[in-house]
């Protein structure tokens, strides 16, 4: 009882500390807030002080009474009634909180002072924020969720981290502790306070990490299950496409097509075939555009073309005609059954009908046959002709009815009809001539001499005169003697068609062969059966427009940045050759270029050159890939207003209904352009355009170019006027809307008078805002220059548009989120982990922030927004310097702000193109880690974090910085457990405690270490992923996707990307200033050099590596461990695995890493730019005293140099301790080892300083100098000689006395340069710097050795290449050939 009653003091103490923690945060902002904030702050905190006194004094006096069984406890009860009333009251009100109607009552009571008054106590006053509540069954959804989440942390926390290291906290806490190996200050007469500090800390660290944990671990099974809820994945293979391709068109009517009158009427079997070739006729077109589509983006062949089209269903056969690639060879299969068979007509026909598409081909072939026969044979005279196909007919129905057609037909001779038939289409598909129409002739005499002679076996005297008629005929000469050629478009279309099912022998089951071909059909065939609002009409659709910002990124690639070679010989075409052979070979054929044509051949012609420069453009993150794409919605658009216009229900068109399904020439209808202009508009703002053109930049040239290939595309920019005015020049700023006019220049459509430059914060979202007044429409699409859409995707897009309308929650939709394809993924591995990475955040991880967390923000731009909605609460970017850097998510913030709602929705996706290079990638998150350091510190994070409801603010909080944070706890925990280890180690005090303790085989610190490790691996990171990949891939596919990860060290990555994310995360939340950078689109095949690596990585990466490295040698030499190596591995592999990834992995990651002659090339170039001294003017890549000084820039406040003093301080724990340990100190633990340990550090700068003189200073007196050199070397020589004779110094102490100093120095170094404009004005900046630099060659120097061996075995290489590009290697692309520079020109 004591224990729950304890939670009175517990809540109102932490109050308490809450509200200290407000006036303390709020240091520095007293000045510009408000009155009534400020008063607000120190109310909470004098009324939460008087109630922590209060209610801590009654409880106390409740225990006191309590223990005292004679006295009556008048305090308990009054303490209780106290506590029990607060905690009712405080219930009721958040229960009443999450009921809509309640709040309402809430906002009336705001007349009354005192409810007005304790809601400002409680919470301040808000205009923007207010309401951000939901209602009651979607709270219960996310409280569910947290409690789930939280009961699992707090099990693990208890049972694992807390109650395992109580026991020996304890017998710590009284273990007398006598003796240290160090003059001790802290750990004496504290009850070992140090020690248990060391232990505790990993602990609590993992502690506050560990929710983050089962966060990922339970949304990933709640998004799984969310998936396979919204029939995510079930159409995850080509094997699928073809099972269920004939239950396609109907879920197409259901979904994508507007409804037609009378169809959900027809249900009787007759009634049922004539429904189902109406939903075939009307899918037709829409698939046979996908298809086309496919074959011009050069994915698919013509022949796959014409396989995967399907015919008009429009005719008068009386079934449904289906793609040939699903039933091609299926009419040979079952000739082969028919002529084998000897059981009755019902078996065979069960053998047959198992395979439904080989059950189509006959039936179809049946058909069709006699519709052609019927068409062509003379209908003039007898009729002999067409009596004689009326009655073979006859016969084989009246045979099926029987049940005896094996009896009256020999089936073994079913080759021969088919030889016979299929002779005769080849010569009707062709024009006719009296050549052809005389082998047409004799080939269907041949077709009755079989048929009559080789196949009856009936009684024919039951037609007698049928068969008299037709044999005499026939002896005259004059049976069949007249043809109708095939002139029809009808017919002639069936006589090719059936002529093609009756030739293609092999199996069509790989069609299309292309894997990006076969995802995107997969993906929209999936989709086809999800849930999603029925289509409307397109005149009554939404209108909407798609928002590009585009800066100076390429356009569209000039053929001599795709001839230009690298450094290995390697230009990009012929990468992109070898990276796609079957698109290059395509693309060849649809220019009517042979397949081995190469990249010279095409010069002759300017339209091929233009159509090559579209190619490679496509297949790269250019601006003419998202144009393409994203023109797509209204060539969708056209169509689909072309057929609701054409559809037989249009009356005023006077149109039949056997042409309603005809789209030829849909995109010339001025009609159907006229109303996709109405719903469409792409409006693309490239900010320097107007500059680009004055100075006759090919990017101008190519986005003009993009124009007149694309009549609705609109270009907004910044136009700079300049004018002379009083002899002055005054520039006037105008943003303006350009379209493409008939003769291909630039019309200007709009121009607006700015009041001055509209680049005062980020250029980005500058330069979206300034152009978002020349959208137009109900909503608009924000869309980053690296995506790309797809036609099929494209027919979906009304539909999203109605989730406007659907019911959502509380409140309407205001951001329609929307699935992204990371398409960069399948070149190289770091691709691929980048690829998934994304993909399941993406997808699964949104799927859960929507539903049912409800904290879905806007974090890429695919995003769908309320148009209307979003310009008049701000619009959609906030674009103040440094702070907005992540100024997508903003978006959202803004959005939920204002009482807005983000869905998430899977049934369509838009492309998107990722870094493929490690570099690329660190920079990317490295941005992105910055961006978040800086929300940190944005009023709207407050602003959410305030208002939001404890669950959902948990929700937003892990979701966003607390993801950076716990990332930055990760490696934290490692610096907590490794140092005090160390603690442990140096201080003697770990041998003492351990036999009694038992401490380092605790289950608590295993646990933590567990923990830590399995987050720094990617495991919990990989949870969503594996899931992702099960839900839509299979189980199968998903285990032998994440093994094959495994094999290329996926583990490696995502360790050395948490590295990239604490750095910047954390230098962001210590100094601010995160900025945005560039980083490339480009493709990353090429070497990058060592130094390159070195700069980028050198203070995020190997300076900490090279720590975690010092710590566990320290920990190695000086701590102890009972159980030996063993334990010390155990114990450490996860420490050592960080470490060496974090060294290792650029260089592991980099093409050709290994190969020695670009490993000789490095370490000349590295010595080169380590050397050079720089000057002004001269750039971080050129020379190391450049990029030094870049990498102090950060440093700019006075509270940022006492945060990084204050952190160097831990450097100097190596020399104090170690010292200690020296063989020549013997067991002496006075401070005075310490300070002759400085002198003797002293005397080797001294040293230093006197052999790194200034050659430009000693010019005039070298030979002094080099004397002075010498005798300081002797003297320096001789000293360590005596002292290692007459004293107890050992070479061991040397290498400790090494391990001491090293760390020393660097943590001088660190105070030095955090004190930077203390040190020039002391003049011992020089000196600094030229101790940073001998650092920095000794790390380089220490990394550049295991990367030298390793290059000197040839081996290495070629491991290393084949576990880059794994995936290249699957496909059977020549990578080795493209890493080893051979001549583009030859192979091709």
């Amino acid at each position: 009882m004591r224990e729950i009653l304890s939670v009175g003091p517990t809540y109102f103490v932490m109050k308490f500390f809450k509200s200290v923690l407000d006036i303390i945060m709020m240091y520095g902002a007293y000045s510009t807030s408000g009155c009534l904030a400020v008063t607000r702050v120190f109310l909470r905190f004098l009324s939460y002080s008087l109630a922590s006194v209060v209610i801590c004094f009654l409880y106390a006096r409740a225990l006191e009474e309590q223990s005292n069984a004679n006295n009556n406890s008048i305090m308990y009860k009054l303490y209780v009634i106290i506590i029990s009333s607060y905690a009712g009251a405080k219930f009721f009100l958040s229960f009443l909180q999450h009921i809509p109607a309640c709040h309402r009552l809430s906002d009336r009571g705001d007349s009354w002072r005192l409810v007005r008054f304790m809601k400002w106590m409680h919470q301040e006053h808000y205009y923007v924020g207010r309401g951000m509540y939901e209602r009651a069954s979607d709270f219960m959804k996310y409280m569910v969720f947290w409690f789930v989440v939280l009961g699992g942390k707090f099990s693990f926390a208890y049972f694992l981290l807390i109650r395992p290291l109580v026991g020996p906290t304890r017998l710590i806490v009284n273990i007398p502790v006598t003796r240290y190996s160090w003059h001790d200050f802290v750990s004496k007469n504290n009850h070992n306070a140090m020690t248990i500090a060391s232990l505790w800390t990993p602990v609590v660290a993992i502690y506050l990490l560990d929710i983050h944990i089962f966060y990922t671990v339970i949304s990933a099974v709640w998004g799984f299950l969310l998936g396979a809820r919204d029939r995510l994945g079930e159409i995850r293979s080509l094997d699928a496409v073809h099972q269920l391709f004939e239950k396609f068109p109907a879920a197409f009517m259901n979904n994508l097509h507007v409804p037609l009158l009378n169809r959900d009427s027809l249900h009787s079997s007759s009634q049922g075939l004539e429904k189902n070739k109406i939903d075939a006729a009307r899918f037709a077109p829409f698939w046979n555009e996908i298809v086309k589509n496919l074959r011009e983006e050069d994915y698919i062949s013509t022949l796959e073309m014409e396989l995967l089209q399907m015919p008009k269903n429009s005719g008068s056969l009386q079934l449904v005609q289906w793609p040939l690639f699903l039933l091609a060879s299926k009419l040979f299969l079952a000739k082969d059954i028919a002529v084998e068979n000897k059981d009755s007509q019902e078996e065979l026909w069960d053998k047959i009908s198992r395979d439904d598409y080989m059950k189509y081909a006959v039936e179809e072939c049946f058909y069709s046959v006699k519709f052609i026969l019927t068409a062509i044979l003379d209908d003039e005279g007898n009729n002999e002709g067409k009596k004689w196909v009326e009655r073979i007919y006859e016969d084989i129905q009246g045979s099926i009815a029987n049940g005896c057609i094996h009896v009256d037909f020999r089936l073994n001779k079913l080759p021969l009809v088919i030889q016979k038939v299929t002779a005769l289409l080849g010569i009707l598909k062709k024009d006719q001539t009296p050549e052809l129409e005389t082998g047409a002739v004799k080939a269907i005499l041949d077709l009755y001499d079989v048929m009559r002679h080789d196949i009856l076996s009936i009684n024919m005297r039951d037609n007698y005169e049928t068969w008299n008629m037709l044999s005499k005929a026939r002896t005259e000469g004059r049976l069949f003697q007249k043809l109708k050629w095939p002139q029809d478009a009808e017919l002639k279309a069936q006589v090719g068609r059936l002529y093609s099912l009756l030739t293609i022998k092999d199996s069509a089951a790989n069609v299309p062969k292309n894997l990006e071909a076969r995802r995107r059909l997969e993906f929209f065939t999936n989709s086809l059966f999800m849930e999603m609002p029925e289509a409307k009409p397109v005149r009554e659709m939404l209108s909407f427009c798609v928002f590009t910002p585009y800066y100076s990124e390429i356009v569209l690639y000039r053929m001599s940045d795709l001839l230009k070679k690298n450094e290995d010989g390697i230009s990009t075409l012929f990468y992109l050759q070898k990276i796609y052979p079957d698109e290059w070979k395509n693309f060849l054929d649809r220019i009517g270029r042979d397949e081995n044509a190469s990249e010279s051949e095409l010069s002759d012609n300017p339209n091929h050159i233009l159509e090559l420069r579209f190619w490679a453009s496509y297949r790269g993150q250019t601006l003419a890939r998202t144009v393409r794409g994203m023109m797509y919605y209204r060539k969708a658009l056209m169509l689909q207003a072309y057929l609701e216009r054409m559809s037989a229900g249009d009356v005023e068109a006077g149109i039949t209904g056997k042409e309603s399904t005809d789209v030829q020439g849909f995109e010339l209808s001025p009609e159907a352009r006229a109303q996709a202009d109405l719903k469409f508009t792409y409006v693309v703002t490239c900010q320097i355009y107007g500059k680009q053109r004055e100075e006759q930049k090919p990017e101008a040239a190519d986005i003009a170019l993009l124009m007149q290939r694309n009549e609705a595309l609109r270009v907004a920019f910044i136009d700079v006027v300049e004018t002379l005015k009083d002899g002055k020049v005054h520039s006037e700023y105008f943003s303006k809307l350009v379209k493409a006019d008939i003769n291909g220049k630039d019309k200007e459509v709009y121009s607006i008078k700015l009041p001055g430059n509209p680049k005062l914060g980020e250029g980005k979202p500058e330069n979206q805002n300034h152009a978002v007044v020349f959208t137009r429409g109900n909503a608009m699409q924000t869309i980053d220059m690296n995506q790309d859409n797809y036609f099929e995707e494209a027919l979906k897009m009304r539909n999203l548009l109605e989730e406007f309308h659907c019911d959502h929650g509380l409140r309407p939709p205001t951001i329609l989120g929307v699935r992204e394809h990371v398409f960069t993924g399948s070149v190289s591995s770091l691709a691929s982990f980048m690829s998934n990475q994304e993909a399941s955040f993406v997808t699964l991880g949104q799927r859960v922030l929507s539903n049912p967390l409800k904290v879905r923000m806007h974090y890429g731009h695919p995003d769908v927004f309320d148009r209307v909605f979003h310009i008049t609460r701000g619009g959609i970017s906030k674009s103040s310097r440094i702070i907005n850097i992540s100024e997508d998510i903003f978006s959202g913030f803004n959005s939920t702000l204002r009482q807005g709602n983000v869905t998430h929705h899977e049934y369509i996706q838009v492309g998107k193109g990722r870094d493929v290079g490690l570099n690329q990638i660190a920079v990317f998150e490295g941005k992105v880690a910055g961006g978040n350091g800086e929300q940190v510190l944005s009023r709207d994070v407050y602003r959410l974090g305030q208002l939001f409801d404890f669950f959902r603010m948990m929700s937003f909080y892990f979701t966003t910085v607390g993801y950076y944070f716990c990332t930055m706890l990760t490696v934290l925990t490692v610096y907590a457990f490794l140092y005090g280890r160390v603690y442990l180690a140096l201080s003697g005090v770990g041998e003492s405690i351990q036999d009694i303790a038992d401490v380092l085989g605790n289950t608590a610190l295993s646990a933590a270490l567990n923990a830590q490790f399995l987050f720094q691996i990617g495991v919990f990171t990989a949870v969503p992923m594996i899931l992702g990949f099960i839900l839509e891939q299979g189980f199968l596919r998903a285990v032998v996707s994440f093994v094959t990860m495994q094999f290329q060290l996926c583990t490696v990555f995502f360790t050395f990307s948490l590295g990239t994310r604490t750095h910047y995360f954390g230098r962001t939340i210590l100094h601010g200033g995160a900025r945005y950078q560039a980083t490339g689109r480009g493709f990353v095949v090429q070497h990058i050099k060592f130094t390159e690596n070195y700069r980028l990585y050198a203070r995020s990466h190997f300076v900490k590596g090279m720590e975690i490295c010092l710590l566990l040698i320290v920990y190695l030499a000086y701590g102890y461990n009972e159980g030996g190596a063993l334990a010390y591995i155990l114990l450490t592999v996860s420490s050592w695995f960080l470490a060496g990834s974090w060294l290792f992995a650029p260089y592991l990651f980099n093409p050709s890493g290994f190969e020695w002659q670009k490993t000789v090339e490095d370490f000349r170039d590295w010595t080169n730019w380590l050397l050079y001294r720089g000057g002004i003017g001269v750039k971080g890549g050129e020379s190391w005293e450049a990029w030094w000084d870049e990498e102090l820039s950060h440093i700019r406040t006075f509270s940022g140099r006492v945060m990084e003093t204050i952190l160097s301080l831990r450097f100097f724990i190596f020399q104090y301790g170690i010292v200690y340990k020296l063989d020549v100190q013997g067991t002496d633990t006075s401070l005075t080892v310490y300070g002759f340990s400085w002198i003797v550090l002293a005397v080797l700068i001294i040293l230093f300083k006197v052999f790194t003189f200034s050659q430009k200073i000693s010019v005039n007196f070298q030979l002094l100098l080099r004397f002075i050199q010498g005798v300081s070397f002797l003297f320096a020589l001789a000293g360590i000689v005596v002292a290692v004779a007459i004293t107890n110094l050992t070479i061991a102490d040397i290498f400790a006395c090494i391990l001491a100093f090293l760390p020393t120095g660097w943590g001088i170094l660190c105070i030095a340069c955090a004190w930077k404009p203390v040190m020039k004005k002391v003049g011992l900046w020089k000196s600094i710097r030229s101790i940073a630099r001998l650092y920095d060659a000794a790390m380089g120097i220490l990394i550049f050795i295991p990367i030298a061996l390793c290059s000197w075995f040839p081996f290495v290489s070629t491991f290393q290449t084949r576990l880059m590009y794994n995936q290249a290697f699957s496909r059977g692309l020549e990578i080795s050939l493209i890493l080893a520079g051979n001549n583009p020109n030859t192979g091709i």
